[in-house]
């Protein structure tokens, strides 16, 4: 189990389950539950992806990317999946989908998909694409879901 892993578990939080390399958790306040994965690569697990849903918000499936380099100042940041290509709306270490349309897209990809890169240029100029395996990622997904219309 990777470091981020470990680090959910001990926080103050309700494990939901780990399916493949994929968590699900939930927080009692501000009430959310999420499906949560760290890249394959060991190198960039300063990064994350997750999937939330804020039930006190009305959201449900909303992408968020952590990226594992800080991003230059104005380039863009692309999840590809399989040949499905989604821009994100990113801050200097931070992305989201730019709608809930969007996330909607994006999750249903995961379902059918083997694994998602998050590619983007860092503050040198040099490319990186964090990558994650999917497998797991609906089922905790779906788990992260149920845990919040508990």
């Amino acid at each position: 189990m990777s470091l981020l892993m470990l680090a959910l578990l001990a926080a103050p939080r309700d494990t939901v389950g780990v399916f493949g390399g994929w968590g699900a958790f939930s927080d009692a306040s501000p009430r959310r539950c999420f499906a949560i994965a760290q890249p394959v690569d060991p190198a960039q697990r300063a990064g994350y992806a997750s999937i939330s849903n804020w039930p006190g918000q009305n959201i449900r499936s909303q992408l968020h990317v952590r990226l594992s380099r800080p991003r230059a100042g104005n380039a863009r940041v692309t999840l590809s999946i399989g040949e499905r290509r989604f821009d994100l709306i990113a801050g200097d270490q931070d992305a989201w989908a730019p709608d809930a349309r969007t996330d909607t897209a994006i999750v249903a990809a995961m379902r059918s998909g083997r694994s998602m890169s998050v590619e983007g240029l860092d503050r040198g100029g040099s490319p990186f694409a964090d990558t994650y395996a999917l497998s797991g990622a609906a089922t905790a997904i779906d788990a992260a879901a149920l845990a919040c219309r508990r």
